[in-house]
């Protein structure tokens, strides 16, 4: 039976993918630059592939937040300083939020049956804005962000620095719930949790990565959860 329940945030709770688009074209367009498809397309491509490799501890936090950006602009040959376009980046994507469909819902009817957690391996500044503008917080026992742990998903450092703060915890009672394979799920096997992956694209799995269980949005967690 499962008692503490950590979710994600980006992507699973609130729209990541809206909130990055709307905030990177507001920074581009300050420094002059046509947020087109094209640049967008390609940062996304950039900045997973970062995340990733915070995720295998071969980057650092900094080097994330800024290199994104300097090789974006490298690429395109565009002459803007990278640190300045990260802190107005960071500073447009803490501002707003857009919940993905059914998942304010679920996360409100969870909180009354589960011991609910909040895991984000994102960027303090920005989640505590974001969080503070999605009006949540107060369904969570605890807020885990990554940079304030000092430890990123998948680490097993950062789950027992989660774990350690939770009082009469069992990890056998725990359920890992996001739609990162390499950060929730991996992270969550490794820790000895459940998991759960939410995969609403339908993408394959990999052979080095099996969640538990998988739904397509955060609204089906609930009925799962009652057939375990």
């Amino acid at each position: 039976m499962v008692e503490f329940l950590f979710l994600d945030l980006d992507d699973t709770i609130l729209d990541f993918h809206k909130a990055e688009r709307l905030a990177l074209s507001k920074t581009f367009q300050s420094f002059g630059l046509a947020p087109t498809e094209e640049v967008l397309a390609r940062y996304h491509l950039i900045n997973k592939a970062h995340w990733e490799r915070l995720e295998r501890k071969e980057l650092t936090r900094e080097e994330v937040l800024v290199g994104r950006f300097a090789v974006l602009f490298q690429e395109f040959g565009l002459q803007v300083k990278p640190e300045a376009c990260a802190r107005a980046y960071e500073d447009n994507l803490s501002v707003g939020h857009y919940f993905l469909p059914g998942a304010l819902e679920a996360v409100q009817s969870l909180s009354r049956k589960y011991k609910l957690y909040l895991a984000s391996n994102g960027t303090a500044k920005v989640q505590a804005g974001r969080l503070a503008s999605a009006n949540i917080g107060c369904y969570f026992q605890e807020v885990f962000v990554s940079q304030e742990i000092g430890a990123n998903k998948p680490d097993r450092l950062y789950f027992e620095g989660c774990f350690a703060r939770i009082p009469g915890f069992d990890v056998t009672k725990a359920m890992m719930v996001g739609d990162s394979l390499t950060s929730d799920i991996l992270g969550g096997n490794q820790a000895g949790m459940t998991t759960c992956w939410v995969n609403p694209e339908g993408k394959p799995r990999r052979e080095d990565i099996q969640p538990d269980y998988e739904i397509q949005a955060l609204s089906q967690l609930e009925a799962l959860l009652e057939t375990i």
